[in-house]
């Protein structure tokens, strides 16, 4: 999956799809009714409720060029010693109750609008959110994965709000058109078509203004995505200690604004294009105007128009010239946000494979033996497999330990141990059975993981813990178990609020932890989910060795029977373990007991006397 990602997300390839595209009415009906479903999806009441708003600012645009007609007319026939008459004043109220209520209605509108924005934005965000929460673990080392996933964060996501206003101006412009059409057809026939060719110059630059901005988008992901984490890095609060420390504040600073330099030079070009095009449309939808003008003027002249009739014409003609541009402007935005949402679809499709796989059955509540038999993974656009042809074996209830050198694919293993990257070659197996014959869901639910760089969620202490377990809400005796077991209850109970503490500055209340509470309160989350195998990559790392030692001493009383897989290069910790596993280079090299390795005098024994030799006193000189 994730090298499909990458696939789908190169710059080339979707340049080269979106000019395959071509704006036909085909084209053009496709994304309708995929705009029509998703904002009906939205909310079905607010988009009935703008159509007919619509339909009456149609009619209200009609009915005053006819009042208008009824206006000059009247002012015409008056008679200078009459005074007001029912003929004029009736007209002209008329006039005023149509204009104001177009103007009502365009703010209902508005604000309508804004609301069904936001529910069809909100109903994009629970679908993005899915995919990104879905997909597997290895498409998050993607970089193609990230650059779709920032373009549709940052273009696909507000485009449908966009796709909301362009299919409601649509709907607008065409019955405005219609009925203000049909109004100006009783003044003359022969203005109607040249008004419609009027807007076809502006919807034929419309179409290649649509293409440059979806290729400006994807030229600039990868810039936007630079930006996005420089800024954070100089925002960032983990960050700032060591901007400050190693005064990168200039320096990063830098690098932000030559990035955002190169970002806007690159705009100020395809403005510069746009606005060529957008200006050559106008002008020559201007030309086409003037000309129907002439020919309302060349008919006023003949006679075949009277004055009222030509008022009402004019009236008619800067109505329908800018109801008509509305509608091709609401085709051009249907068009360009139709290459954006394709790109989204694209990237909802992603998570479809598993939404559509058949289901699977749940994994057993035990196992007597997991197994990973000859298992190879390789890394999205890595060359080399981070682990290869590795096997290792955990009995129920023991305890077993995996050692190795920084980069030995420790963590790798353990991920794929835990049901979180599929294995390219091999299996992990419960009693002799490939896990993925079940729901990958009952598999993790099985499993406990404590990762070395787990997460420190801004929320309070309880829900730190309990976030090991979602399945129910929080059990405040299980939390403190957990929290106990793990070493984290003194810190957390001598915080203000106990449990109740947020743990981190960002919000009021809250305070944040030592790097050594944090990591028990990890293990806690751990320890919560009462799960048969509990994995702990590097638990001890942010431990002092007082701490490290207890913890090691209790780990089997802790586990009360589960089965333990741990992950060290501190090869002091791992001697009681019941079996050792020691990776090189992604593979299993040897494995047994810490006795029988160090008999063996292997790459473990040599590891562990390295390590050793920097506690051992040393001999003086010449002694």
């Amino acid at each position: 999956m994730a090298a499909g990602a990458d696939e789908e997300a190169d710059p080339i390839l979707l340049r080269a799809q979106a000019r395959a595209q071509r704006k036909s009415l085909g084209r053009l009906s496709v994304l309708l009714r995929r705009s029509v479903r998703l904002v009906w999806a939205s909310s079905p009441r607010l988009f009935l409720g703008l159509l007919v708003l619509q339909v009456a600012a149609a009619v209200a645009l009609a009915g005053q060029v006819l009042v208008v007609q009824a206006v000059l007319t009247a002012v015409l026939a008056l008679e200078q010693e009459s005074g007001l008459t029912p003929a004029l004043w009736i007209p002209v109220a008329g006039l005023a109750g149509l204009t104001a209520a177009t103007a009502i209605i365009g703010a209902v509108q508005g604000h309508m609008q804004r609301m069904l924005g936001e529910l069809v934005a909100r109903a994009m965000w629970d679908q993005v959110l899915g995919v990104a929460t879905g997909v597997d673990l290895a498409s998050f080392e993607s970089p193609g994965f990230f650059n779709r996933l920032q373009r549709v964060q940052s273009n696909a996501l507000s485009r449908p709000y966009q796709v909301t206003q362009g299919l409601i101006a649509m709907g607008g412009a065409l019955a405005a058109s219609v009925g203000v059409g049909a109004a100006l057809a009783t003044i003359s026939p022969l203005l109607l078509p040249l008004l419609v060719i009027g807007g076809l110059p502006v919807l034929l630059a419309s179409r290649r203004e649509s293409r440059l901005e979806f290729d400006f988008s994807v030229r600039q992901t990868p810039s936007l995505r630079m930006r996005q984490y420089l800024t954070l890095l100089q925002t960032g609060r983990d960050e700032a200690k060591e901007v400050r420390a190693f005064g990168l504040t200039n320096w990063l600073h830098t690098r932000f604004a030559a990035v955002y330099d190169g970002y806007l030079e690159h705009l100020g070009q395809h403005l510069r294009r746009r606005a060529r095009l957008s200006i050559l449309g106008n002008l020559a939808s201007a030309v086409v105007l003037v000309l129907t003008l002439g020919v309302l003027v060349w008919m006023i002249v003949r006679g075949q128009v009277d004055v009222a009739g030509a008022g009402a014409a004019i009236v008619a003609i800067r109505v329908l010239a800018t109801q008509v541009q509305t509608l091709f402007a609401g085709v051009q935005r249907i068009f360009e946000s139709g290459l954006f949402l394709d790109d989204l679809q694209g990237f909802l499709q992603l998570a479809r494979p598993a939404s559509e796989a058949a289901p699977r059955p749940p994994a057993p509540a035990a196992f007597a033996v997991v197994q990973a038999d000859r298992v190879r993974f390789t890394y999205p656009g890595s060359q080399e497999p981070a682990v290869r042809e590795a096997s290792v074996e955990l009995r129920a209830g023991e305890v077993v330990a995996i050692v190795g050198e920084n980069g030995s694919g420790k963590t790798t293993l353990a991920k794929l141990v835990a049901g979180l990257y599929e294995p390219d070659d091999g299996a992990i197996r419960w009693d002799g059975t490939d896990i993925r014959t079940w729901s990958p869901a009952s598999v993790h639910s099985r499993i406990a993981v404590i990762f070395q760089d787990f997460v420190r969620y801004a929320l309070s202490a309880e829900d730190n813990v309990a976030a090991g377990d979602v399945s129910g809400p929080a059990h405040e005796g299980k939390v403190r178990a957990a929290a106990g077991a793990a070493g984290a209850a003194e810190a957390i109970e001598a915080l203000p609020q106990g449990y109740r503490t947020p743990l981190s500055r960002l919000f009021a209340g809250g305070h944040d932890l030592s790097g050594g509470q944090w990591q028990r309160v990890a293990i806690a989350r751990g320890y919560y989910r009462d799960a048969p195998l509990v994995i702990l990559d590097e638990p001890s790392a942010a431990l002092d060795p007082r701490a490290e030692a207890q913890l090691f001493a209790n780990l089997r009383s802790t586990l009360e029977g589960r089965t333990a897989m741990f992950i060290s290069h501190r090869f002091s910790t791992v001697r009681t373990a019941d079996r050792i596993y020691v990776m090189a280079a992604g593979s299993v090299v040897e494995h047994g007991t810490h006795e029988e390795l160090m008999r063996a005098e292997g790459h473990y024994a040599e590891l562990f006397r390295i390590q050793a030799a920097a506690y051992l006193p040393t001999e003086p000189p010449g002694g």
